[in-house]
This record gives C-alpha cells, sequence and structure tokens, in this order.
C-alpha cells in the first residue's frame, strides 16, 4: 500500500532540546515547500520542530550526488519556516541516532550528507553522540566583524562561519538579548548576505561559556549546535587560544538553554561536538490534514 493512501511516517527528536520533526524518503520521492515544511514544524496546528530532517540517500538527490562516494544518506535541513540551510549540528546528531534507530546502519561512525559537506557522527552507548563540524572559518577585512543591535544596546560581533554563519557577540547578561521574537539587527548587511544565526554570550568560568541564539529562520531556539562551535571558537581566540598555531588541542564546555555541549577544536582545525541526540516518538501523519499531492507523491 503506498504512503500516499496510509499518510506520512515521521519521527521527532531533539538534541539538547533543539527539537526536529524527521521524515523517512529514502528514495528522494517527496517535494517539500516551504509552506508544507512549516506547516508540519508549526507547534499549535502541526507536529511542531526548530526544524525537518528529510533522510534521503545522497544518490537520491542532485545535492547529494557528489557525495554518495563518501556517504550513503543525506541530511536535506529545513528551517522551521521551510527556508533550506546549510548545516545543523544537533541535526546531525539527531540524523545519526535515526539511522541506527532505524537499523539504516550497524556502525558507531557513520558519515552524513549535508549541504555543507560530509559530517562523521560517532555514536556512544549512552545517548551521546560526537560529530565532526569541519573547521571554522573567520574571514579577514570589512567582513570579519559586525555589530548586533538589540533595542537600544549594540555589541560587536565576531563573524565565524560553521557551514553556515554565525555572529557572536559577547554581552555582560544573557538577559540583554532581549525576548528574541524577531531577529537582532545586524550590519553591515552585506556582511551576511543570505542572513545569519546571532548568539549572545556569557562567561560562567575558565573555558566555560553559556548562550541564547536567534537561528535564521527559526527564531530563538533551546540549543544550535553550529552556534555552539561558532561560539567556542569565537571565545578560544579571544582568550588567546589558537589549536592550529599552538599544536594544541582546547576544549569549552558551553551551555545552552537545553542543556550542555562539549566543543573542541583540534590542533588540526577541525571542530568537534558532544551531546545527546534522542528519539522520542514517531508516528504517521493524516492524509487529511495534509494532503499527499502537497508532497508530490
Amino acid at each position: 500500500m503506498s504512503t500516499a493512501l496510509v499518510g506520512l511516517p515521521f519521527l521527532k527528536g531533539h538534541g539538547t532540546e533543539n527539537d526536529f520533526v524527521i521524515l523517512p524518503d529514502p528514495l528522494g520521492d517527496l517535494s517539500l515547500s516551504p509552506a508544507v515544511v512549516a506547516r508540519l514544524c508549526d507547534r499549535r496546528a502541526g507536529v511542531g520542530g526548530d526544524g525537518l530532517l528529510r533522510v534521503v540517500r545522497c544518490d537520491a538527490l542532485s545535492e547529494g550526488r557528489a557525495l554518495a562516494d563518501r556517504a550513503t544518506w543525506f541530511m536535506d535541513y529545513r528551517n522551521a519556516d521551510g527556508s533550506v540551510a546549510e548545516m545543523c549540528g544537533n541535526g546531525v546528531r539527531v540524523f545519526a541516532r535515526y539511522l541506527w534507530h532505524a537499523g539504516l546502519t550497524d556502525d558507531t561512525e557513520i558519515a552524513v550528507g549535508t549541504r555543507a559537506g560530509v559530517r562523521t557522527a560517532r555514536l556512544s552507548a549512552d545517548d551521546g553522540v560526537t560529530v565532526g563540524m569541519g573547521r571554522a572559518e573567520l574571514p579577514s577585512g570589512p567582513g570579519a566583524t559586525a555589530a548586533v543591535t538589540v533595542g537600544e544596546r549594540t555589541w560587536p560581533a565576531l563573524h565565524v562561519d560553521m557551514g553556515n554563519p554565525h555572529a557572536v557577540a559577547f554581552v555582560e547578561d544573557l538577559g540583554h538579548a532581549g525576548a528574541l521574537l524577531d531577529a537582532p539587527g545586524v550590519a553591515p548587511a552585506a556582511a551576511y548576505p543570505h542572513g545569519t544565526n546571532v548568539e549572545f554570550v556569557v562567561d560562567r568560568g575558565p573555558a566555560h561559556v553559556a548562550l541564547r541564539v536567534h537561528e535564521r529562520g527559526s527564531g530563538e531556539t533551546r540549543s544550535c549546535g553550529t552556534g555552539a562551535c561558532a561560539v567556542m571558537v569565537a571565545a578560544a581566540r579571544r582568550d588567546g587560544h589558537d589549536p592550529v598555531a599552538d599544536g594544541r588541542a582546547v576544549t569549552y564546555t558551553v551551555d545552552v538553554p537545553g542543556g550542555r555541549l562539549l566543543i573542541t577544536e583540534r590542533a588540526d582545525g577541525m571542530v568537534e561536538m558532544t551531546g545527546p541526540a534522542v528519539i522520542v516518538a514517531e508516528g504517521v501523519i493524516d492524509r487529511a490534514w495534509l494532503d499527499p499531492a502537497e508532497l508530490g507523491r
């Protein structure tokens, strides 16, 4: 019996309370419009989530075919408003946990294709997953710094790219970020032509920071994996650490509203993130609520 007749299978998962709707679509049959994604991620009228993870084979998706020799599965990530994003660090952990949960792999080291390239996830015996997040890029020149504004307050921010863009601002109090219902002002706009995630950061102790984040296309979330990595790199540089130049890895504890992540920048410049990833539910979306014709099947 076709999926169009019985409904659309889905799962729900989260990583440090950054939550996602998971849609298995191995052959790439679904055609997800921004409106459909937004309906699914709606917390009052849909399943609810900070974003959506479509699980599709790399060789079944045009964006994944170039990665198919290194990864079997592609994480097609969408923000809650339906817009496409390059990467999601918490999403990769949850995606890898789903592949194991669904029996799509029996490996504890899993290569995942993303729009930012292949990311490797290592599953531990508990709910922990460590993801190789790639190298941070800190642009030089006019785009290296920006200014972030909330209300009447403005702070300097460092531009850090973790496969997606981040503006990292160190503040005295996380409450200064306000409600974060709307995106903070970021200038100059040319530094982030496609928008950006914005992190507000305070110190908690040596090599220990806490953040709040406004994610591009989703609003304030309980956690942001790439944001935590960007914050760790920004804090390390501020504190005089540069593992590539020093030849010494450095690890920071990064507290997010939904939990805690450990971020390490290795001597080769690779950034690793460790944190929980949990599958909490699975079910079927009623076809009477979401017309299968909207999904291209």
